[in-house]
């Protein structure tokens, strides 16, 4: 084979190596963030529950009140 041919070849061989490792660490990091959104979604559900039992607590919710006159 023709010694640029050979050279063509492994610089290829060597861009899809590191093609490969980038892929792999998007990969991850995708799916890291894919758990943290899962865990945020979770503590937000916790948050509007606890805000709920406030509300009932305080016996009347804010959002039930007529505006303000200036509105």
């Amino acid at each position: 084979m023709p010694e640029r041919l050979i050279e063509r070849l492994e610089e290829l061989e060597i861009r899809v190596a590191f093609q490969e490792d980038l892929l792999g660490t998007l990969d991850r990091g995708v799916t890291d963030l894919s758990q943290s959104m899962g865990h945020l979604r979770d503590e937000l559900g916790q948050l509007r529950l606890a805000l709920d039992a406030v509300r009932v607590a305080l016996g009347h919710d804010v959002r039930d009140e007529a505006p303000p006159p200036h509105y």
